[in-house]
C-alpha cells in the first residue's frame, strides 16, 4: 500500500478511478473501510483519492498532531503531494470537522464540500469524565473486545449491513488507532467552534445527514448556516451513513457533483428571474 511523508507522518492512502478528483477522509477511530462502499460506486466517474489520518489505519503513529488543525493541514499536503491545485473534499463524522477547518482555512484547494453526518460546527457535546476515558483507555490496553462489542452492538438497527462480522472489523480498527489520536482526537472534536464562521462557506456544499442519527439536529442546524449549500437526509441511515446507505450517498455526491446545490432560496431565485 502507498504512503506518503505529509508533515513529518507517513500516511496511507490509494487513488483509483478516473475523472475529477474526490477525497473522501474517515472520521474517529474509523478508516478508509467506512467510505470504501461509496468509493466503489464512484470510482468509474471521479478520482477517488482516500487516505487514514495520521495515528488510524495503515498511517504512522506519530507523536503529535492529534488534532483538526493539522489533519487539515495534512489534507494539504496530500494534495500537494498528489498535484492537485485544488479537489472535492467529502468528510465523514470527525471528517467533516476537517472539512469545515480546511473550508475556512485553504479555502482555494477545495472546489466543493461534502459533509456526511459531520460532528457539529460548535464542537461535541458531552466530553467523558476522566474515570470514564480511563476505563476505555484500560480495555484497549488489555485488548478486551467484548467491552467495546457490547456498546456496538447496542445501537445496530441495521443488521442487513452491519453483520457481526463488520462489528468485529469495527473493533479491529477502534483497538489499532494510536492513544494519541483517540485522546488529541477527542479533545479537539470537543474544542471545535466555528458555528459562527459557517456564513463564510461559500463554496459548494452537500450536507448529507441520516434520519435517525443522534447528530441529525446539529446537522440540520449547520446546513442551515452555510452560504450554498444542499440537503440530503436519509431515513435509514444512522451515523455510519455511507455503510448503511451506499447507494443512496453515492447518487446524492454524484448528483451534487453535476448539479450543484440546490434548495428552497434558489429555486424560488431562479422561477422569479423568469417571470
Amino acid at each position: 500500500m502507498p504512503t506518503a511523508n505529509i508533515n513529518g507522518a507517513n500516511l496511507w492512502y490509494e487513488v483509483s478511478g478516473q475523472g475529477k478528483p474526490l477525497l473522501l477522509h474517515h472520521g474517529y477511530t474509523a478508516s478508509r473501510v467506512n467510505w470504501q462502499p461509496v468509493a466503489d460506486r464512484l470510482m468509474d466517474r471521479y478520482q477517488i483519492i482516500l487516505m487514514e489520518c495520521r495515528g488510524t489505519g495503515e498511517s504512522e503513529h506519530t507523536a503529535e498532531g492529534y488534532n483538526l488543525a493539522q489533519y487539515a493541514k495534512d489534507v494539504v499536503g496530500m494534495l500537494d503531494h498528489l498535484g492537485l491545485d485544488s479537489v472535492s473534499y467529502a468528510g465523514h463524522s470527525m471528517g467533516g470537522g476537517i472539512g469545515y477547518t480546511l473550508a475556512l482555512d485553504h479555502t482555494k484547494r477545495l472546489d466543493n464540500l461534502i459533509l456526511m453526518a459531520p460532528i457539529p460546527a460548535r464542537g461535541t457535546a458531552n466530553m467523558p469524565t476522566a474515570e470514564m476515558i480511563e476505563q476505555r483507555l484500560a480495555a484497549r490496553r488489555r485488548g478486551d473486545r467484548a467491552y467495546f462489542l457490547k456498546e456496538m452492538v447496542a445501537a445496530r438497527f441495521r443488521p442487513d449491513v452491519q453483520t457481526d462480522a463488520w462489528f468485529e472489523s469495527r473493533v479491529d480498527h477502534l483497538l489499532g488507532v494510536s492513544e494519541g489520536h483517540l485522546l488529541g482526537g477527542m479533545e479537539t472534536m470537543h474544542q471545535l467552534d466555528v458555528e459562527e464562521r459557517l456564513c463564510e462557506i461559500q463554496m459548494p456544499a452537500l450536507m448529507i445527514t441520516g434520519g435517525v442519527d443522534h447528530l441529525l439536529e446539529a446537522n440540520l442546524r449547520d446546513y442551515s448556516l452555510l452560504g450554498d449549500a444542499s440537503l440530503h437526509v436519509l431515513s435509514r441511515a444512522g451515523h455510519e451513513t455511507a455503510v448503511h446507505e451506499p447507494d443512496a450517498v453515492a447518487d446524492a455526491i454524484d448528483q451534487f457533483l453535476l448539479h450543484g446545490p440546490i434548495n428552497a432560496e434558489k429555486l424560488m431565485a431562479m422561477a422569479a428571474a423568469k417571470l
